[in-house]
């Protein structure tokens, strides 16, 4: 985009949107907030986003993928747009003591998909009532399932690549920790692939006073798992970006019994298909091996789950969406954070070769980030609540933000 079209694209965006109203949104954001729902469960929440699609002029479809939303709005030739928000929450007892807290037991958003689906609403409404202004076709996309990781591509399983129209570009944008008032954009690679491994490890179980007739599949799988931190340590090089975490290790049901089995959960984050391939054979060569050395009558099983893959933003994209966000709200507040090693399903929704662009929206109180040790930035980040932390509790003055970002990046296609 021209520097004269970036501003064009500010200004029509500050109009589009001078009309919204905080109390409005803010009153969405927390009775969505107070009504978390699980992968796939998210029946509240999606029939809350097509009523207000329908209501604002859109064809809605609900169910898709189960609990996924779709909202089309033809408004003549033109790009067709896709915006996506993910709705689900996570199992995760809140602590935050808000006045909007779940009121679901130990379930809560604490990912901040409740404030993607009232960026996703508003922006929906703000373009609708404004389509005079653009035109082509804009298709909303209330995605289930991002935490469990199968959402997006059980969305394209159920043809949304085929049922509505396909995209010329795809946005999204998500919640972040950061003092608020800061959009995040990286080119090219943003985040990592994710792949889940499980592995069970047979033994011989008995007594607890008789460990010399048993083979302790507790005692194999702690191998396993002490065995496991030389993979990054002693295997890749340090110029690659890889985490090896074991999340779950469950075994047994009384202390004077030594089971007949142990099972480990393990997940794995790559940004290189190579490195990926290498971690995960190593994986099993060390499951393998420990088995082995202590005697397991039965070979592990060990099954690999298939997660995220990488996010790569178009970097042409990226840099037009940066520039159209820092005419938006200033310069200083659009910088590279650079990759990490979270992982998103978001990439699954761009059919090939379609580029796509997705951002962050940094929500952190102000007293919250003063209080944080560390002087930099990402000493900081590392010091105050952050996604799927039971005290996440984005700060309300988001709220206006989060939808221009998306109605900006719209129109940045929908008025060229």
């Amino acid at each position: 985009m021209t520097e004269p079209a970036v501003v064009a694209v500010a200004r029509l965006t500050r109009e589009i949107t001078a009309d919204l109203d905080p109390g409005r949104l803010a009153g969405f954001y927390q009775d969505l907030h107070r009504h978390p729902e699980l992968s796939f469960r998210e029946h509240r929440t999606a029939a809350k986003l097509a009523l207000r699609l329908r209501a604002a002029g859109y064809e809605v479809t609900e169910g898709v993928a189960r609990t996924g939303v779709v909202g089309v709005l033809v408004n003549g030739d033109g790009p067709v747009v896709w915006l996506r928000g993910d709705m689900d929450a996570l199992p995760v007892r809140e602590a935050t003591g808000l006045p909007y807290a779940s009121t679901v037991e130990g379930l809560m958003h604490a990912c901040g998909h409740d404030l993607h689906v009232t960026w996703l609403a508003a922006a929906a409404e703000a373009l609708a009532a404004a389509r005079e202004a653009w035109s082509g076709t804009l298709v909303v996309v209330g995605q289930p399932a991002e935490e469990a990781g199968g959402g997006a591509a059980a969305m394209v399983a159920d043809g949304i690549h085929t049922r509505f129209p396909r995209p010329d570009v795809l946005f999204g944008q998500h919640a972040a920790p950061g003092l608020a008032g800061f959009y995040p954009h990286t080119p090219g690679l943003t985040l990592s692939a994710s792949d889940d491994v499980e592995v069970v490890v047979h033994g011989v179980g008995g007594h607890g006073s008789r460990p010399e007739s048993t083979v302790d599949p507790v005692v194999t799988a702690a191998y396993v798992v002490t065995r496991l931190q030389t993979v990054v340590a002693r295997e890749i090089a340090a110029s690659e970006s890889v985490v090896l975490s074991v999340g779950s290790f469950h075994a047994g049901t009384s202390s004077n019994i030594i089971p007949a089995e142990a099972r480990l959960g393990l997940n794995v984050r790559t940004q290189d298909t190579r490195v990926r391939e290498r971690v995960l054979a190593a994986v099993r060569r060390v499951v393998e091996g420990e088995c082995a050395a202590a005697g397991c009558p039965v070979p592990p099983e060990i099954t690999v789950h298939p997660g995220c893959p990488v996010t790569v933003n178009d970097a042409a994209l990226d840099g037009e969406i940066a520039a159209v966000h820092g005419e938006l709200f200033g310069e200083h507040t659009v910088f590279d954070f650079g990759q990490a090693l979270g992982s998103e399903d978001f990439s699954l929704l761009a059919p090939a070769g379609v580029p796509y662009d997705y951002w962050y929206v940094t929500s952190t109180r102000a007293p919250v980030w003063e209080a944080a040790p560390g002087e930099g930035l990402r000493e900081k980040v590392d010091g105050v609540p952050g996604n799927h932390s039971p005290l996440f509790a984005p700060d309300l003055s988001v709220l206006v933000p989060g939808v221009r970002t998306l109605v900006s990046a719209a129109l940045s296609r929908l008025t060229s």
